[in-house]
């Protein structure tokens, strides 16, 4: 891809690397952290962008492997994706046709793999879907099933509903109806929607299952398609109709991933101390918008000045109630906080999150025993009774806020070692230099935070 010499994201494919030891904090922290562009936006804005019948400007883009991924999945497509030459943290897209007899590789990346079917649908031959060794067992079954009901043939080569796969485009869907499943992940409708401007009739999704988790994620879609000139029509619940028509280019601005700042704010609480983000909006359909409510119900205070958001604590962390269905990607960070609470926490509704980079109820809750605390699945998720915790190696599965919730762990329990901690790079690029660098600011000795930022790459 053309994205200024960066590695290959195909070739960086996480695993178990060397352990990391996870910092302890020596103090209250006094730190600003300025925060990459949201993952989810990103991805949805490269995806419009690529089917857009202008060129589109992107300004301060998240460089990460996931969205790195997706440029090179689009580029494979026929779309350019280029720097702005004196721009840091800006992309250039230029769309074509959507051309076939290609190979996408998802990576881990449930956006390309989830979002990029009904994009190759429009191809005019063959698209090859593959991805790491951990995704083979993401689900992909429903949009795969809405894809041959639209009349779209598609191929597996793999365990039913699982990646690979082959798309088989002939230039054109005609659209119409489909009902989809969506109670494993709501991208399953967003990869629907985000593509269906340019299906002949549009397209109506209705979702048929049991639970919709994540609904900000398909209200995030519903806004930048309309943003892009698109008519959406979400007037009925769990029915989200896209009428046919072009998709325009935009110039326009990412916002802060606020679930990325999460681990960040959230060591205030543990540490003591105040850390600010600035760049959180007013309003925002990013599920990180939930995430100073639910702090201050464990203990934080928590302040919006203008667009820095700040967040203070003592130490102290409660244990609270919480139905996290909306916002199931805070998930590990909240587990880890409880594990350090001073009451037992219950999280529900966040039984999808079985089906993310990892099994990620099991993971929290097999890591949590593992340094001593006790953490036990429900149906719907966790309940976590802290116990005191010891050091020891906390696993990471290849899942980058598995990696982010050791880091959290380790501020207050010395020993913790988080493997391969380099799997954050799918969503944060240089977690470790961000996170030492807070924890460093408490250094500083004046009354001004010192600013935590991360390196921009074209």
């Amino acid at each position: 891809m053309t994205t200024n010499g960066a590695a290959d994201p195909t070739t960086t494919a996480p695993g178990r690397g060397p352990l990391w030891s996870a910092p302890e904090a020596a103090g209250p922290l006094r730190a600003l952290v300025e925060v990459p562009g949201s993952k989810s936006l990103t991805n949805r804005y490269l995806v419009l962008a690529a089917l857009a019948d202008s060129p589109s400007r992107l300004r301060g883009v998240l460089r990460s492997r996931d969205t790195l991924l997706m440029a090179a999945a689009l580029e494979q497509l026929g779309t350019r994706v280029e720097p702005v030459d004196g721009a840091p943290g800006d992309w250039s897209i230029q769309p074509g046709p959507v051309r076939g007899g290609t190979t996408v590789q998802c990576g881990l990346a449930g956006t390309v793999m989830r979002f990029l079917p009904a994009v190759a649908a429009l191809a005019d031959g063959d698209v090859h879907f593959d991805g790491d060794t951990e995704a083979l067992a993401r689900p992909m079954g429903p949009v795969l099933t809405a894809l041959r009901t639209l009349g779209v043939r598609v191929d597996e080569h793999g365990q039913d509903g699982r990646l690979p796969f082959t798309v088989r485009g002939r230039g054109a869907v005609a659209g119409g109806h489909v009902d989809v499943d969506a109670s494993g992940s709501s991208q399953f409708v967003s990869g629907l929607l985000l593509a269906a401007a340019r299906f002949e009739r549009g397209l109506t999704v209705r979702h048929i299952g049991p639970t919709l988790p994540s609904l900000p994620h398909i209200e995030m879609t519903v806004a930048v398609l309309r943003a892009a000139g698109v008519q959406v029509d979400d007037s009925r619940p769990a029915i989200w109709q896209v009428a046919p028509g072009p998709v325009a280019g935009r110039d326009v601005r990412v916002e802060p991933d606020l679930s990325n700042a999460a681990p960040f704010l959230c060591a205030a609480l543990v540490a003591g101390g105040t850390v600010l983000v600035p760049g959180w909006p007013s309003s925002t359909t990013q599920p990180g918008g939930l995430l100073p409510g639910i702090l201050t119900r464990m203990g934080a205070v928590t302040s919006l000045d203008g667009d820095v958001l700040s967040v203070t604590g003592t130490g102290a962390i409660h244990g609270l109630d919480l139905d996290l269905a909306a916002a199931g990607e805070l998930a590990p960070t909240i587990a880890a906080l409880a594990a350090l609470a001073d009451s037992p926490t219950r999280l529900r509704g966040i039984a999808h999150l079985r089906g993310h980079e990892t099994d990620r109820l099991a993971a929290l809750a097999t890591e949590i025993t593992r340094l001593g605390g006790r953490a036990e699945q429900t149906a719907d998720g966790l309940v976590i009774t802290p116990r005191p915790l010891t050091g020891g190696t906390w696993r990471t599965y290849a899942d980058h806020r598995m990696a982010t919730g050791g880091a959290l762990i380790g501020l207050r329990v010395p020993g913790v070692l988080v493997e391969d901690v380099a799997t954050t790079a799918k969503t944060i690029p240089d977690f470790v230099g961000l996170w030492t660098t807070m924890l460093a600011a408490r250094e500083q000795g004046t009354g001004q935070p010192a600013t935590t930022r991360p390196e921009i790459a074209g």
